[in-house]
């Protein structure tokens, strides 16, 4: 038993939807939880006046009845509010009378630093809207309602899983304000990094079996599949290779009462791609995003005469937003290892197979 997720949409068609299956029957759903992080992914100083556009809610379509799972698969919409101003450039069929609104001419002015130039050139378009409408961070909203449905089923077991920003353009507590006020005072913009914890995560989920069942590598692919992550690491990371070997690993402890315990995670709470029983920490490095007021240098498709990148609506900072999708990313990577580990048709079984596990392998949850 696994969870999978499929999802669709461009930053202005209609709209976002995603598609789990795998979820046990029995899940209630909290519609304000889903709704909550969902703004929480549109808040954030430096964000972008689209945020302003775009209220995101969550609408089910499929797989739940009266706040509950039913074991099939779960169909969740995003609606895209500004799609309304983009009607015509966003039509999914041919539109009719003349061009209007936004999106009603072709883009050739490829950005540096996006999908732009690469997506037209691998599926052979004219047109680099038909790659940057769905290359765009805006689908993460549809990742953020599945991995809040996720982090209701991770709570089942005592699971939390949260995101929250280290660093922002190299600053960090009261003065990213002012790093990110004098980005937009240049017309600038500027990256980050964003931590996420995992409490409760019990040992033994993942694998060292195949490479693709690493917990570690499973992880790290959800991350750097988010929009401009270019870097991850997990526990110490890059700390640990500048460092000894005696220095580096946590100690094995055990105490009658505690049992089995680490007084350090430098590993992150995975080893040999398996879960240890320490929070599961990993962080995300963001770069500055490359949509600028102040556009690079770039080349015309069309004409191929050099130019100016194509200007598009942009935030000055969108690091507190990859704080809550990477949150997400990770929510989803853990229930999909918890589920392929507990199994259940039913919420039930699947609770009560952790409980069983856990009292084998005699593991509590270490205390924040």
């Amino acid at each position: 038993m696994s969870l999978a997720l499929a999802t669709a949409g461009e930053s202005h068609g209609p709209a976002l939807v995603a598609i789990v299956t795998g979820l046990p029957a029995g899940l209630l759903l909290d519609r304000d939880a889903i709704d909550r992080d969902l703004r929480r992914r549109q808040e954030g100083y430096g964000r972008s006046p689209r945020q302003q556009i775009e209220t995101d809610e969550v609408e089910v379509l499929a797989g739940v009845r009266h706040g509950r799972t039913l074991g099939t698969p779960v169909a969740l919409v995003v609606r895209n509010r500004d799609h309304a101003n983009w009607s015509w450039g966003m039509s999914p069929w041919p539109p009719e009378g003349e061009a209007r609104g936004k999106g009603a001419r072709p883009v050739t002015l490829p950005r540096p630093g996006h999908a732009d130039l690469a997506g037209t050139l691998k599926y052979g378009l004219a047109d680099v809207r038909d790659a940057l409408e769905r290359a765009s961070a805006r689908q993460t909203a549809a990742h953020v309602a599945a991995g809040a449905v996720t982090k209701a089923l991770l709570r089942e077991i005592g699971v939390e899983v949260e995101g929250t920003v280290a660093e922002l353009g190299g600053a960090s507590g009261d003065a990213v304000r002012d790093a990110i006020d004098a980005a937009r005072s240049d017309r600038d913009t500027l990256g980050g990094v964003v931590e996420v914890r995992a409490r409760g995560v019990p040992p033994g989920l993942g694998s060292y079996a195949t490479k693709d069942d690493r917990l570690d590598a499973r992880l790290g692919a959800a991350l750097l599949g988010i929009q401009a992550v270019k870097a991850v690491e997990i526990g110490d990371g890059f700390t640990l290779a500048r460092m000894r070997g005696s220095e580096a690993h946590d100690e094995i402890l055990r105490d009658p009462e505690r049992g089995v315990f680490r007084e350090t995670n430098r590993a992150g709470g995975l080893e040999g791609g398996i879960s240890n029983g320490e929070d599961v920490v990993v962080r995300a490095a963001m770069k500055p995003l490359p949509t600028l007021m102040r556009p690079l240098r770039s080349v015309d498709l069309e004409t191929g005469e050099p130019a100016d990148a194509l200007v598009e609506r942009s935030d000055v900072a969108a690091v507190e937003a990859l704080a809550v999708v990477a949150e997400a990313a990770v929510a989803w990577e853990l229930a999909r290892a918890a589920r392929e580990k507990f199994g259940g048709d039913a919420l039930g079984d699947f609770v009560a197979a952790h409980a069983a596990y856990v009292e084998r392998v005699d593991w509590q949850p270490r205390t924040p």
